[in-house]
């Protein structure tokens, strides 16, 4: 039963950003490395901080700059710090096309 409950949770948080996202954005490859991002900052980028339609260069300079800060621990960091170039290219790409 609390698996069911716990399924059902996350269908019910995933059906609005599924409603509004358009197929470009669903089968986006930097929408799987973004799903990190996801807690904090919303399925499509309308969260704490939002992410959406943000210039891509904005963030990827951000978490380039967590990259090379060894002493800041916080979340982004570690996460920043995770992710190759590649990578951080494909998540600002997929959040940079968030309608804002």
């Amino acid at each position: 039963m609390k698996r069911l409950l716990t399924a059902l949770t996350a269908i019910a948080w995933l059906l609005p950003a599924l409603a509004t996202a358009g197929p470009a954005t669903l089968n986006h490859p930097g929408r799987l490395l973004a799903a990190n991002c996801f807690q904090c900052h919303g399925t499509d980028g309308y969260g704490m901080e939002s992410l959406a339609g943000e210039k891509a260069s904005e963030i990827i300079d951000e978490l380039q700059e967590m990259q090379f800060e060894p002493a800041r621990q916080d979340i982004m960091a570690v996460h920043a710090q995770a992710y190759t170039a590649e990578e951080i290219n494909l998540i600002a790409d997929y959040f940079s096309k968030q309608p804002k």
